[in-house]
């Protein structure tokens, strides 16, 4: 849910609402949170080869004082880039009406259309920020938009939330107003979709990617963190500092530790003790049976030979 807190008062004629009380004001805060739904997750839009470009304008890019451009700087179908020096291009390449240009705008193209057909989350009013709140979502401008004193886009801790805003009109950024990220919001994720032309007032803290139809005017001294983009217009500048938003990848997801079982440890097998051989029992001999048994055979003797007798003596001596 949106939180508007406390807006300052404000001194541009356009925004006479904003003075005919605390009460209109906190009835008009009320009905814009009221219209709020709750939605899903709003996807990015996809910038293509445009997104390597800082700056890339359809007709001329000029510059005046020591700007300094992070990422590619290119024109097409225009020819003209003049400014450079005294302002600096670094981390990317002057592209004049060439094919690397032309293919940005191509792609331009499509991501504007993209971000302009988005079903709206939320209606504005015509003047956001001074303290205000937003959450991730795509936001509708009746017309023109004008962001005042500070503006905060929270993203509740998602770092992969984003932000559209639709200006069927013109976008406007008042002096010195600035663009603060909070919840791991990202500058990548912001995307400002514009119907005629933009223009940043001086000192202004810019977050975001502006995607123009027609032209974009970064005056004296301002920041940004995105791109400016104007399909069919001119990009001034003015010792300005545009530095192209990459979104930082997601953390990895950690990869899980696989759990090793404990192995159930083999149960140390008993040694099995071999049976004891029995002593055999010695076997007595049978006793002799008595009774009327078989007669046991008799042990048989072998008769000795019978001596043979002496022979007696019958003569006798003759004495005398």
């Amino acid at each position: 849910m949106t939180d508007i807190r406390s807006r300052a008062p404000r001194r541009r004629p356009g925004y006479a609402w904003l003075a005919v009380g605390p009460v209109a004001v906190a009835g008009a805060v009320a009905v814009f949170i009221a219209s709020q739904p709750a939605v899903a997750a709003t996807a990015p839009v996809g910038l293509g080869t445009a997104g390597s470009f800082a700056v890339l304008a359809g007709t001329t890019v000029t510059n005046t004082g020591p700007s300094s451009i992070s990422g590619n700087l290119g024109v097409s179908p225009g020819t003209a880039v003049t400014g450079f020096p005294p302002g600096t291009v670094s981390n990317g390449t002057i592209h004049s009406a060439d094919g690397v240009a032309a293919g940005a705008q191509s792609d331009l193209t499509t991501a504007y259309n993209d971000a302009a057909g988005r079903s709206p989350t939320a209606n504005v009013p015509g003047f956001i920020g001074a303290g205000q709140t937003l959450d991730p979502g795509v936001y509708k401008a009746s017309s023109s938009l004008d962001v005042g004193g500070s503006l905060t886009l929270d993203a509740g801790g998602d770092p992969t939330a984003v932000f559209i805003f639709q200006a069927p009109s013109t976008l406007v950024t008042d002096s010195a107003s600035n663009i603060v990220l909070t919840g791991d919001a990202q500058a990548c994720n912001v995307f400002w979709q514009v119907g005629s032309s933009a223009t940043l007032g001086t000192g202004s803290d810019f977050s975001g990617s502006i995607l123009a139809l027609t032209s974009i005017t970064v005056t004296t001294g301002d920041t940004i963190a995105g791109r400016v983009l104007a399909r069919n217009g001119a990009v001034t500048l003015d010792d300005d500092t545009i530095t192209t938003s990459t979104c930082a990848p997601p953390p990895p997801t950690p990869t899980p530790t696989p759990t090793t079982p404990t192995p159930t440890p083999t149960p140390t097998p008993t040694p099995t003790r071999p049976a004891p051989t029995p002593t055999p029992t010695p076997t007595r001999p049978a006793p002799t049976p008595t009774g009327t048994g078989p007669s046991p055979t008799p042990t048989s003797t072998t008769p000795r030979p019978a001596p043979s007798p002496s022979p007696i003596n019958t003569t006798f001596p003759v004495t005398g």
